[in-house]
This record gives structure tokens, sequence and C-alpha cells, in this order.
């Protein structure tokens, strides 16, 4: 397998609305990306065309080594992991936390298969691993945001993907909350082996080293890409974002600013 994604010229257009426009984009072995990109600039489109969910108007797209039209997409969406914000709210309130992140083998919400123990295990394991081990048999709702995003991945990772989408993961957490999660996932993609990551967000400062490269989407087109540092810089963001910014790195994490708001 030569790329883990490959978009070509993709277009998608609904109605008289383009809504990606020849977006070319390659993810390579051993690389995780960010995307960043505003509400509505297109990332969420982007990612359900990844996972075959719509496809594209124009140009062609794979994943995983397979080319869209010479697989079966469901067989494919098995080998991608993808946790959103948005999952949480289906998730059953009273459902135990293990069998929360057991649901996850069969991309199901809720179980209807009695688990093995090896699932209870493999459940367990993950767990541990992204640091929420302590929360097994607690009911879902009991369990703070982050603790629900950790759950959420661990779920995610029940199936082995290879391919894991972070979906503004850190999305509604306080400082404290966004820290242990960026830790978490810090260790996942440290950890053998490890799906290939997407962590796709709007705030610089959640884009942790591990994130080697950097994707920004704007009005559905690629506006820049490449390695994050070369990417996550004052002139470039100052572009992206059609305002004045200016970026300082801390601990390897890019901060942004408006120059003059201490004034």
């Amino acid at each position: 397998m030569s790329s883990v994604i490959e978009v070509s010229k993709v277009s998608w257009r609904r109605e008289d609305k383009t809504i990606l426009d020849h977006v070319d984009w390659q993810v390579k072995e051993g690389e995780h990306w960010a995307v960043l990109g505003l509400n509505g600039s297109g990332k969420t489109t982007l990612l359900n065309m990844i996972n075959g969910y719509i496809w594209p108007t124009e140009g062609h797209v794979s994943v995983l080594g397979h080319r869209f039209g010479e697989v079966d997409l469901r067989d494919l969406r098995k080998s991608i992991g993808w946790v959103s914000s948005s999952l949480q709210e289906k998730i059953y309130p009273n459902e135990r936390t293990q069998h929360v992140v057991i649901s996850g083998k069969h991309a199901s919400i809720g179980l209807y298969d009695k688990p093995t123990d090896e699932d209870y295990e493999r459940a367990a394991m993950w767990m541990r691993q992204l640091g929420c081990g302590h929360l097994i048999d607690r009911a879902y709702q009991g369990c703070s945001q982050g603790e629900k995003q950790k759950l959420l991945i661990a779920r995610a990772l029940m199936a082995s993907p290879k391919l894991l989408i972070l979906d503004e993961a850190c999305n509604g957490l306080d400082f404290f909350s966004r820290e242990a999660l960026l830790s978490s996932i810090r260790q996942l993609a440290g950890a053998p082996g490890a799906p290939h990551m997407l962590f796709v967000t709007h705030h610089t400062e959640e884009i942790i080293p591990i994130f080697t490269h950097t994707i920004l989407i704007r009005r559905g087109s690629v506006f820049a890409k490449g390695p994050t540092r070369d990417v996550l810089c004052s002139d470039v963001l100052t572009d992206f974002f059609e305002s004045p910014v200016e970026v300082s790195w801390n601990q390897n994490r890019a901060w942004l600013s408006v120059p003059g708001s201490d004034d």
C-alpha cells in the first residue's frame, strides 16, 4: 500500500453549489495528519467522501490502497474508525462503559450479541491504554465529556481500524480535559500497530507534534498542505483566515494571537 489516502482532483457539487473544488491530497504510510478549517469549509464533506458515504462528482479517491469503484465500501469502512462528538448523543445513557466500547466491534449502537471474555479483555485493555480504565462498569451518562471522548476512541479501536479519524474530538472540553485527551492520543499514536490518524479541528493549539503534516481547507479547496511547521506559520495563517494573526510555538504546538490584542 503506497498511500493511506489519495484524493485526486476531487470535486463535489450539490445542486448548483460546489462544496469541494479540485481537491488533491495524499497521506503516505507512517504519516498522521491534522485537518484544519473553519465551520463550513468542507471538512465534513471530505470526511464523508473518505468514508465512502458520498461519491465525487469529479476525480477519484483511494483509501487504504483501495480505489473507490473497485472495492466494496461496506468492507472498507470496517477498517476506518470515525470518532465524532456528535456520536455521544446516540449512545444509550445507562449503557455500561465497557459495553459502549465493545459495541465498536460491530459499529453498532448498543449490544445485540453477548460479549465474549475476549471482548471484555480487549475493551479493558483499550480503556486502560487511553487512561479511562477506572471507568469500567460505570454508566455512560455518569462520565465527563472528556471521559466520553476517550470511551468513543476506545470503541473505535475495538474493530482494529487501519485509519482513525478524530473529528473535532476536543469540542466542548475544558482546558484540563482537552490536555488529558491529547495526551492519550499522543500515547496511542506511539503504540505498536497504531492506526494512521486524521485529526480534524479548527484550533491550531490542538495539533500536537505527532501530527507532522497539516492540510488547510477553505471554501472547499486546499489552501495549503505539508509539514505542520511550514503550514502553521504567521504568513500562511494570516492569508488563510483573511485576518492578521501571529503564531508562537510552545511545546511544539502553534498558538495563535491577534496582533495588538494586548494593547
